[in-house]
């Protein structure tokens, strides 16, 4: 999932604005303060500006988290510090400058929704609490410069209206994607009774191209609507609770692809690979679920591969390893989904029944151009052929991408130059799919 597909549209729109808002009053007491003759803090207001149009330009690149996280963090020390050098109350004015530590928890805790996290939460307790010292108290730097009256009598005003339309537009943001995330799980739950879910089948080929395989992929139209993206709709699934029921259905499907594959001299030979959640892997019963499925449909286990990736993993150790043992015994496959993306690799490489490390699809599109991705490709398919393991190499698109993973020993691909994932039927045929 790329970091834009974690928000929404109107979301981006509201922290862009947001932005420019806090460029444009930057901008606007930057030169105020230069008439004044206060360098220092015509400097600090074009350093605020600077920060909020990178911040602009990171989000633009599609990397939202990032400009988030650099956002806030910066704009933290930078209301903190102003608070403490410039901004100091006497009993004519107060301060005023903290109320904008508001508005920033708020930024906070919606990224926190979309992308939680101990950073994202250590964020939001230091801005409320720095918004409380700074409200309950008059300190300031012995050091100080306070801001002139007759400059913050203005100021008083103007950071205040800007704060509160801030907030406001925060609060609006926070209204929609609880509202996105509502209608999103409504539409879901109706999905699975209207049956609007698809398997796609992405081939999965060995070193002479050969069919050898397919990754299901979970694809959603709604009635008379246009398909949704599975990096949006997966995350709300999964915050409804309702991945367990979706990926039930999913390896239902598979198993049925399976046993109608077993019935075909051409297609008996395929695996099928699976994505499984963490949420769903966890569950109660999961494997036994999966070994009743493979039992109704009758299917040779060893066809079945179920994806994992590392987050599945840290999330309760001892229990993922004795589920994938309990399938492994069957001869069901486990591959190790977007491997080098996580954390603690190589532990997991020991401890846990692995058959498949697949290379994640970020390092293959940059390692023919990278040195280090391409050192770091040749070390996992060094590792993965020492630990007799299997390696596919996801997103290949290139012949140079083959010639390099095949020169170093990988022995699978899955991408583009192979196909893209399409329904059951044009996979099964795939001339009379490309004629058409």
């Amino acid at each position: 999932m790329t970091e834009t597909t974690k928000y929404s549209t109107r979301l981006i729109l509201a922290y862009k604005i947001a932005a420019v808002a806090v460029s444009a009053l930057s901008v606007f007491w930057a030169v105020i303060f230069a008439l004044q003759g206060q360098v220092l803090l015509s400097l600090s207001q074009i350093l605020l500006t600077l920060l909020c149009l990178l911040s602009l330009k990171l989000a633009n690149s599609g990397r939202v988290t990032t400009s988030l996280y650099l956002t806030q963090f910066a704009l933290l020390i930078f209301v903190i510090g102003l608070c403490l050098i410039f901004d100091v109350p006497n009993a004519d004015l107060p301060r005023v400058s903290h109320i904008f530590l508001l508005p920033l928890a708020l930024v906070g805790y919606i990224n926190f929704k979309s992308n939680p996290s101990l950073f994202q939460g250590l964020l939001i307790g230091l801005s409320l609490l720095s918004f409380v010292v700074l409200s309950s108290t008059n300190y300031a730097l012995p050091f100080a410069q306070p801001i002139a009256d007759e400059i913050r009598t203005y100021g008083v005003w103007v950071n205040s209206l800007i704060a509160t339309a801030l907030s406001a537009i925060c609060v609006y943001a926070l209204q929609v994607e609880m509202e996105r995330t509502d209608r999103l799980a409504r539409s879901l739950g109706e999905a699975l009774w209207n049956k609007e879910f698809e398997l796609h089948y992405q081939p999965q080929v060995d070193r002479n191209g050969g069919r050898i395989g397919a990754e299901a992929l979970l694809r959603w139209t709604p009635t008379g609507g246009k398909p949704v993206s599975p990096a949006e709709f997966i995350p709300a699934a999964e915050q409804a609770g309702l991945m367990g029921r979706i990926g039930y259905w999913v390896l239902q499907s598979a198993m049925k692809t399976l046993s109608d594959w077993a019935k075909s001299e051409e297609t008996r030979h395929l695996t099928l690979s699976v994505n499984v959640s963490a949420s769903q892997f966890l569950e109660d019963g999961f494997e036994r679920s999966v070994l009743n499925l493979v039992e109704t449909f009758g299917v040779d286990p060893t066809k079945l591969k179920i994806e994992l990736t590392e987050s599945v993993m840290v999330a309760n150790p001892e229990i993922v390893r004795a589920k994938m043992h309990v399938l492994r015994a069957v001869g069901i496959g486990m591959a190790l989904d977007d491997f080098g993306t996580g954390y603690s690799s190589l532990g997991y490489l020991r401890e846990l029944p692995l058959t498949q490390l697949k290379i994640d699809r970020s390092f293959v599109q940059s390692m023919t151009d990278n040195k280090r991705s391409a050192a770091l490709v040749r070390s996992i398919i060094q590792m993965g052929l020492d630990l007799e393991l299997d390696v596919l190499a996801e997103g290949v698109e290139t012949r140079e991408q083959v010639s390099f993973l095949t020169q170093n020993g990988c022995q699978a691909y899955q991408g583009f130059l192979f196909g893209r994932p399409v329904p059951l039927e044009d996979f099964n045929h795939p001339a009379a799919a490309a004629a058409a």
